[in-house]
């Protein structure tokens, strides 16, 4: 019988530098987590199906990888981190006052249609505000998030923001029943404009379809909200979005925001302020987040809450590639003489020496040639020494 040498589909193998690039880009983001003064939770990498189907989980079940524990239970390999962390904050830290701020760096796991070739695996750093609602609170995540992409070094980047009130709002200016609104919603996200107007067609008398009509298009800089009112008058949503973005620039983050208002995604979850950061050479986004207000009181703890996911792979593959160390000194020691031959390796930069595990010095001299060092570093009883190769 042959063993299997390939992984499953949707993981693989990572080496070397992109290893390098993934803990880099994890210690900048849980670093700047640390000092806005949010703690670290972990929650387990497997929790019951329920958990997901019965909360309103953002992450649609097709995308959930299942299994089975002893007993039969349907479990889910954890699809994404908010959840199981608003069930933190419900009971294990009830008695923890609020609001609680509250970050994770862990592994989320999804399937991914086999045709486009994504990974299962989505290490994610993120944080979650619960307990905190209102324009402080959302303003103080989406300058987390700009903070967290610009701790990486990502040089061009920005942040769209959205608010899932605003297509509601217009919607109900409508007054559809509720299968007529998500056929709309999904015609919008999809950017299916022939079929969005057809199914406008009977309520052009109403302002509202004006704007339902551009929601799709109405992107780009602070423009967009007086774009926006122009269309379908003031709205809250907008408003909002406007005194989000007035206290944004007086902070100096202005040049980072562009607006979206066409984020129409999971509005049954979302309940205020949504975004997305992009990196440029990413193709998607890098960074997703967004008030949930009606998510940890599912497990019994009234709270409102906001907070953002960053996809680490993602974000180090918008970086400068590490080169991996190079080798230039093997370390070769008789017996007696470890302490010594451990002194030099630790005093050099790491990787670019090592000990040798061979036995004798002419062993030690092959394997240096072999890994392309410069030379050998031996410590004897005749004391310390450098052998060129």
């Amino acid at each position: 019988m042959s063993v299997m040498i390939n992984t499953p589909e949707g993981t693989r193998d990572r080496l070397f530098a992109e290893c390098q690039e993934r803990r880099q880009v994890q210690a900048r983001l849980t670093r700047l987590f640390r000092q806005r003064g949010f703690l670290e939770v972990s929650t387990p990498d497997t929790e019951f199906y329920d958990l997901f189907a019965l909360s309103g989980s953002a992450i649609p079940q097709e995308r959930m990888i299942k299994v089975w524990d002893p007993s039969g239970k349907i479990c889910v390999m954890r699809p994404d981190s908010t959840t199981p962390i608003a069930r933190v904050a419900a009971t294990k830290l009830k008695a923890v006052a609020l609001p609680q701020r509250l970050y994770y760096d862990q592994t989320v796991y999804r399937s991914n249609p086999a045709h486009n070739g994504g990974s299962r695996e989505l290490p994610q750093c993120g944080v979650e505000l619960i307990g905190a609602g209102g324009k402080k609170a959302d303003v103080e995540i989406i300058v987390t998030a700009i903070d967290a992409l610009r701790s990486c070094g990502a040089a061009r980047f920005h942040v769209e923001l959205g608010h899932a009130g605003y297509f509601r709002e217009l919607a109900g200016r409508l007054e559809l029943g509720e299968e007529a609104v998500e056929e709309m919603r999904a015609l919008i996200e999809g950017k299916n404009f022939a079929a969005l107007n057809a199914f406008l067609e009977p309520h052009r008398g109403n302002p509202a379809c004006a704007a339902l009509e551009r929601l799709s298009r109405l992107f780009g800089g602070v423009e967009v909200l007086a774009q926006a009112e122009k269309l379908a008058g003031k709205t809250p949503a907008v408003d909002y979005l406007s005194e989000v973005y007035d206290e944004l620039s007086a902070a100096g983050y202005g040049a980072y925001v562009r607006f979206d208002l066409g984020m129409v995604h999971q509005i049954d979850y979302y309940t205020g302020v949504v975004f997305r950061g992009y990196v440029e050479g990413a193709g998607d986004a890098v960074l997703s987040g967004g008030r949930y207000d009606n998510l940890v009181g599912v497990f019994g703890r009234e709270a409102q809450a906001t907070g953002f996911a960053v996809d680490v792979d993602a974000v180090a593959r918008t970086l400068p590639e590490i080169a991996p160390p190079v080798l230039r000194v093997v370390v070769h020691y008789e017996p007696g003489y470890l302490a010594q031959a451990l002194e030099a390796v630790d005093g050099r930069p790491a990787g670019t020496s090592e000990l040798s595990p061979c036995r004798t010095l002419e062993s030690s001299l092959n394997l240096a040639r072999d890994k392309g060092a410069e030379a050998v570093l031996v410590f004897d009883k005749d004391g310390e020494r450098m052998v060129r190769v």
